[in-house]
């Protein structure tokens, strides 16, 4: 359905091998026994994606975006456009596909822009996304350098998203998405440069479980670059919602950022660095004619948008990186 073949052929000759030999197995049970429903329509969708060369590639800007020498016409954009709306909703972005603009529901560049020159360089680094979504971020890493990008989520229409921008940016650049969870990699398999995890702890019953899983990836000096929800406060604070956080359910732990520097150290990681603290604009995360369901405006207290509708603090997010030992 999917040929992974150049992504287990190039991970062989690498640290990353012990999983080049586990993958093949785990992909091939999944797509036969928990295929999504609507994923035969969405390769439908891939299948009809007409064919354009990429002459132009910008993975550096804020929008990724392809052209041609030879530009689209109104038509080609009109089918492109007509089926890319059929992988509704599109959450990461934004992309320009030859002329035609996805204004996704976050302004994903925005959190690349904050963390982008407080990271190690990536220049030949092989790394991992856990949480990907559609890859937007994976392509930013690329154009950021990595040799190879591999990133993972379990939301099939992710990868569906993925494979549709794969097929207009190029299908041998080095970056795979992965329909998988964390739990699905091999136990200390040590072996990425640096591993990001951007909106993934806030959804983890066990957050320190997930600071561990993290640290097994990475090989021993490697670079870890978190991502999540925090609340304002000292060090040992943490909001454990009752029930949902911004209509959230899957919500369970949002520290201070000083207490989730402490759980990095207890877990072993050195250096650990909080570089940067914003709460979530309107701006940034947002419905648009791509993601037309509710975004943040719905989540907040019209009469005071510094709390949620639950009365909790407005959506903060921090990015803290840290060395593995």
């Amino acid at each position: 359905m999917i040929d992974y073949t150049p992504l287990y052929r190039k991970i062989r000759e690498t640290a990353l091998a012990t999983w080049a030999e586990q993958l093949p197995e785990q992909l091939e049970s999944l797509f036969n026994d928990n295929l999504h429903g609507d994923f035969p329509a969405w390769l439908e969708v891939l299948g009809s994606l007409p064919k354009l060369a990429a002459d132009h590639v910008d993975l550096e800007s804020g929008t990724l975006s392809v052209r041609s020498d030879s530009p689209a016409d109104e038509q080609t954009r009109a089918q492109i456009r007509q089926l890319l709306m059929h992988l509704h909703p599109w959450r990461k972005g934004p992309f320009d596909i030859h002329g035609v603009n996805i204004d996704t529901e976050w302004r994903s560049d925005w959190k690349w822009d904050r963390l982008r020159d407080h990271i190690s360089p990536l220049d030949d680094r092989t790394v991992l996304d856990v949480g990907c979504g559609n890859g937007y971020h994976c392509w930013r890493m690329l154009g950021a350098g990595a040799k190879v990008v591999i990133g993972i989520d379990p939301t099939q229409l992710f990868l569906a998203q993925y494979m549709a921008i794969r097929h207009f940016l190029g299908e041998q650049l080095p970056i795979y998405h992965l329909p998988i969870g964390i739990e699905h990699l091999p136990a200390n398999l040590r072996a990425f440069d640096t591993v990001f995890s951007m909106g993934v702890l806030y959804h983890r019953r066990s957050p320190i479980d997930h600071l561990m899983e993290l640290k097994a990836c990475l090989r021993q000096g490697g670079e870890l670059v978190l991502e999540t929800l925090v609340i304002e406060g000292d060090e040992g604070h943490v909001l454990v919602p009752a029930d949902r956080y911004a209509k959230m359910r899957n919500v369970w732990f949002i520290p201070t950022a000083d207490t989730l520097a402490g759980w990095l150290e207890r877990c072993g990681f050195k250096d650990v660095r909080i570089v940067d603290e914003t709460v979530t604009s309107r701006e940034e995360q947002r419905a648009t004619e791509w993601m037309r369901f509710e975004s943040l405006s719905d989540y907040l207290d019209p009469g005071d948008p510094s709390r949620t509708l639950e009365g909790y603090p407005a959506p903060r997010r921090a990015i803290i990186v840290a060395t593995s030992p």
